[in-house]
Formats: C-alpha cells, structure tokens, sequence
C-alpha cells in the first residue's frame, strides 16, 4: 500500500507540472484549462479507487461462484479499518465520491463496512440524481407516486433507497412515445429532450371510410418508419385521446374496443409491450399531480375532466365544450378580415394568435386601453393587430361574442367541480382544487390568471377557497412528456406495460365471461 501510495503521488506530481499553463496575455482563455483540470482531476481519483480496489480484490480468484471467493470477499467486506484513508474527513471522502461519479462511488461501498455506508447514503445519491438528467423532484414524484402503476398504492412508511433508484433508473429500457393529441400527434423516443417528429392524429389518419384496426396500423406503420426503427425493438406508450367521454354503457364499451384496437395492432407488429393511457392522466403526471381537474383545449372541443389517483372519473361527468382552438383562430380570422388584414391562409393566423393573443385580467378594462402588438411572419411579413388581441381569447369565457352557444370556460369548470363535491368519491374534497391546463390554446398569457380569478367569483367559499390553477408544465407537449416520466420510472416494464401474451390472456378471460 505504501508504495503505491509513492506511485499515486509520484503520478499527482507529474500531473500538476502538466497543468501549469502557458503565460497567456488575454486571461479569459485560461478557462479553457478548467476542463482538462477538471479531467485530470478525476482520472487521479479513479485511479485512488482502482488502487484501493485491487488492494481488497487482487487475490480473490476469479471465479465468482467458488467458496474462496464468498470467504475471500466476506473477509475484505468486513474490515472496517482502511490505514491511514481512515483519517479523511468524512465529508472530504464525499466530495470526493461525488467527484468520481455514481459508478465509481458504488464500487467504493466493496472496499468495507464503513465505505459501505458512506456509500449508501441518501443524500449521495440526491446529489447524483439531482445532476442527471431529469428534475430531481420529477423523479421523486414519479418513484413515489408511480412506482406501482395506475393502482397508485405507494407505502410511504417505506424507506427510500435513492442508490437502489438511481440503479434502477440507469437500466429502464428506453420507449417510443406516441402522443395521439387533437390537432396533431407528437412522437418521439423517450430518452430525448422533446418530442422528434408530428404527424396527423390516428382519429384523422388514412381513409375515414377504413376500418379502424386498417387505420391504426397505417399510422403506427407511419410512426415507425419515420423514426427508422423496427416495431419488435421497444416498449410503446400510447396516449390515448379523450373520447366517448359519457359514463354510458355503450361509450364504456367504445373507449374499451378502441383502446383494445391500440393493443391489437401493436401486437400484430410485434411490439414486445405497450402502455396504452389517458391523454389527460398524462398531463396530470406531467404537472407532477395524480387528482385534480384537466382542461384540454384541444383542436376542435375543451374537455373538463375531473381524475382521481390516475383515474378518469367517469361517473363524476365530463364537461365538454364547442370552443377548441379552431374556433378562436376562426374568430380571429373573421375580426382580421373586418379590419381588412390580408392573410395567405389560416396557418398564418393561428401563427399570429400563437405570437400575439392573450386573455385579459379584466375584459372591460382592456378594452378602454390602447393596445397595439405586431410581430413578423415568414414570407408574409408584419401583421399588427390592436383589440384582437385579447378578443381572440375573450370567447373563452363570453362565447357569444364570437357567435357561439356555450357556455364559458370558467361555467364548465365550476359545473364539473360541484359534481365532484356532490359525488363523494373520497374522504378529501381538495383533490379536485388543482385545475390543470393542457393543449396548444392553454398557453395564451394571461388564462390561467383569469379562470381562477372567475372561479373565484363563481363559486362559494366552501368550493373556490384553496384553487390552484396550473399553467401546461410543458407547453403543447404536456401529455409526451408525462408518457416520458412513466417511461423512466424504475418498474415501468412490470407496472405499467403489457405484453402480448397477457393481451391474449385477457382478451379470452374476456370472451369466455
């Protein structure tokens, strides 16, 4: 030990005469070194451990399953003294092993007990899961909440083992996430930072004429082409879009054939296993919530749905609306043409309400303001609206403006939120204060200000008292990447996917009842 110690040193020594950098007249390039220090740095660390290592190992025979090799590593794993590494400050010894990376530090538990519980520390495994590469308080949520699939059971007097997760998490496989959406699908791989690719929604793919089982499978077929993979090499989640959203008998066993039609699709192209879900639990998940009320503008209605522990509640009712996206760039269309405002399509004015549009704190008062917003679209160049810009929006909560029969936005949430107080589903009535919003239109300026200050006005204390109403975490993406936390959760093969023979199995327990 000691004269590899003399050897460590030696190679410090020699490293640090490497590192000593040219005279440099312009001192902001020295930052350049930090890089090659930093490396330098951890190579000469690896190498303290690699020694340490061999030290405790280098006469274990290597042959794990022989009784040498149990007796020899017992012997080591027990020594609870390491010579002189036993005088670093334990706080320095943990510098060090965050230094080194989760890898190496897991390794250095083998060296003995007292290492070993260094190692296994909590708080270790906070700092290298808070570096990686999701929010840290994305993975608490999604091991804490979603570890044992859409049961929701956690048992929270368990103790945590983020070393455990973290190892875990590193071996998930990676999925293919198809979000179905209302105007578009959004598609991508799982380990990416966002969504690779759009296309047409499976509910308009193809010929409407076609069977659904045909049209599925020319969309999937689609998908998997564009992302050049084969449909046998990995897990898919599928965001299944709100539809047949009354608790009828014949809308349950529409959502049931539909979603049935998904799975046996994907499985006659060999998919080795699928997660089909809501697109609204999705974008619950995304907001790191599993109950609370999902508003979804989408592309051609607003669906209100209230979700209880990942579960749309069906029974509670599902207010839907005749005010989607289309609508307000309609409208938008129609007071741009009364201004004589030329466009070149209708793509050019959902681009300027995407850039322009916001909903007004206070209509009335808007209104006696001088408002005045430009902005400049490619090929066509620069539009200005004025008042447009906050009418757009305002038939959101007064549809009669824009000619419509409906009522508002603020009307349809309150409606849904007294149904969920009179339903009694559960003992806490706060699960369905936390309204979130989803869709493209959702993320006009100024909405989610708005809608909870008429909820507010429109509901009694006993109701309003205590809402919260959440922007879309994600922008238009929301449901994707609420796929793409189920799809990094430890047990997401096991808990939430199913394969083909249990497809099978179920389908014939099915028929057989």
């Amino acid at each position: 030990m000691r004269r590899r110690s003399i050897q460590s040193t030696s190679v410090a020594s020699s490293s640090s005469r490497h590192l000593d950098p040219p005279t440099n007249p312009h001192p902001r390039r020295t930052l350049d070194w930090v890089p090659i220090i930093w490396h330098r740095i951890r190579a000469l660390l690896q190498v303290l451990v690699a020694v340490v290592l061999r030290k405790c190992w280098g006469s274990v025979p290597s042959r794990p399953g022989s009784t040498s090799y149990r007796e020899s590593a017992e012997d080591d794993h027990n020594n609870t003294s390491m010579g002189d590494l036993d005088r670093l400050p334990t706080d320095v010894f943990v510098q060090v092993l965050k230094l080194l990376g989760p890898k190496e530090a897991a390794r250095s538990g083998l060296v003995c007990k007292s290492w070993k519980v260094l190692v296994s520390d909590n708080r270790l495994w906070v700092f290298f899961l808070t570096h990686g590469k999701h929010p840290f308080d994305t993975v608490v949520f999604a091991e804490t909440h979603l570890r044992s699939g859409p049961m929701m059971y956690f048992d929270h007097s368990q103790q945590i083992s983020f070393m455990h997760i973290f190892a875990e998490r590193a071996i998930v496989p990676g999925a293919i996430i198809v979000d179905g959406g209302s105007g578009y699908c959004k598609y991508g791989w799982s380990k990416y930072a966002a969504p690779s690719g759009r296309c047409a929604t499976f509910l308009e793919f193809g010929n409407l004429e076609s069977p659904v089982h045909s049209r599925l499978h020319h969309f999937f077929s689609t998908i998997y082409s564009r992302m050049q993979v084969r449909a046998s090499s990995h897990p898919i989640i599928v965001s299944v879009p709100i539809c047949y959203s009354e608790d009828t008998e014949a809308a349950r066993a529409s959502r049931r054939q539909f979603r049935e039609a998904i799975y046996s699709v994907l499985f006659d192209m060999n998919a080795p296993a699928v997660c089909a879900i809501d697109q609204a639990v999705l974008a619950l998940y995304a907001a790191r919530r599993t109950s609370g009320i999902v508003v979804n503008i989408g592309f051609n209605v607003i669906s209100v749905v209230p979700i209880l522990r990942g579960k749309v509640m069906h029974q509670v009712g599902i207010e839907v609306l005749a005010l989607g996206a289309l609508k307000l760039t309609g409208f938008l269309k129609e007071l741009m043409q009364q201004r004589n405002i030329n466009f070149q399509s209708l793509y050019t004015v959902r681009t300027i309400k995407e850039k322009l549009c916001y909903v007004a704190s206070d209509y009335d008062a808007e209104l006696r303001k001088e408002t005045k917003r430009s902005c400049e679209v490619a090929s066509e160049g620069l539009f200005t609206l004025s008042k447009e810009c906050f009418q757009t929006g305002e038939i959101l909560f007064q549809p009669h403006i824009g000619g419509l029969h409906s009522m508002g936005l603020h009307q349809a949430v309150a409606l849904c939120m007294n149904h969920c107080l009179a339903a009694e589903v559960a003992t806490n009535d706060g699960w369905f204060k936390t309204i979130i919003l989803a869709g493209g239109t959702s993320c006009l300026p100024g909405l989610p200000e708005r809608l909870e200050k008429e909820l507010h006005k429109l509901l009694p204390p006993l109701i309003s008292e205590g809402i919260k109403v959440i922007p879309p975490p994600y922008g238009t993406d929301s449901a994707w990447f609420g796929a793409k936390i189920i799809s990094n959760v430890s047990t997401f093969r096991d808990a939430w996917c199913i394969t083909k023979k249990q497809f099978r199995q179920n389908s014939r327990r099915i028929s057989g009842d």
